[in-house]
């Protein structure tokens, strides 16, 4: 579902020098499998989500997602493979403030021509607990109502694969832990591919594979059980 070969990724600094963030990390994951890339702030794991979703180019090495090499495709061409096979769960929500919760599930729906958009947006947001918020705004939810917002959206697309960068990181523990419950519930019955980034140990154990960066390097790679 997911294999990355070598990924580099560098920027050209002020000075006129290199600055490597993320140094030969590869990985291959097959459809259902769930995977926590963990790391202290700065080791390179938004960057890594980045790349292997498409949203970012490496500056050498290769992603091959769904069996569609990434490397040479414009960024259109990466936009369209994600409205297709990628689903999007972040730290900060990114809801439209302007659009109730049923719309904001509506909007990839309709981005992909779906005729029945509302109907599905309706279906997921009775499945993650707010089929009595579904005319409310994104003002008007709390944190952890705003987050299986968005993890309706992320899951109506029926992605292959779902990336959730920090998904409880701005949640109380009670929230993150329902949260979290809900995300490995819904990936367990889509059979989705699940690739979760966290700070959280605890929550990458839950995963079935960890791997660990630390100054853009891997640090350790293994099974969450070993």
């Amino acid at each position: 579902m997911l294999t990355t070969t070598h990924l580099t990724k560098s920027y050209n600094t002020a000075g006129g020098g290199a600055l490597t963030v993320l140094e030969d990390v590869s990985f291959d994951l097959a459809p259902g499998d769930t995977f926590a890339i963990v790391g202290p702030s700065g080791s390179g794991k938004t960057t890594l989500l980045g790349l292997c979703a498409g949203l970012d180019r490496a500056s050498s090495g290769s992603v091959v997602l769904n069996g569609i090499a990434l490397d040479n495709l414009s960024e259109d061409e990466r936009a369209e493979i994600r409205s297709h096979y990628v689903g999007f769960v972040f730290q900060n929500f990114q809801l439209i403030p302007t659009l109730t919760a049923l719309e904001n599930v509506m909007v990839p729906l309709e981005l992909r021509g779906d005729a029945n958009a509302e109907e599905t947006a309706r279906i997921w947001l009775e499945k993650v607990g707010l089929s009595s918020r579904l005319h409310h705004y994104p003002a008007q939810l709390s944190g952890g109502e705003q987050q299986r917002v968005c993890i309706a959206r992320a899951f109506a697309n029926q992605p292959k694969i779902l990336f959730a960068d920090e998904p409880t990181g701005n949640l109380d523990a009670e929230n993150a832990a329902g949260i979290v419950d809900l995300i490995f519930d819904l990936n367990r019955t889509a059979g989705t591919t699940l690739v979760l980034v966290t700070h959280d140990h605890d929550l990458a154990k839950r995963t079935g594979r960890i791997l660990r960066l630390k100054g853009g390097r891997v640090e350790g790679h293994h099974s969450s059980t070993s």
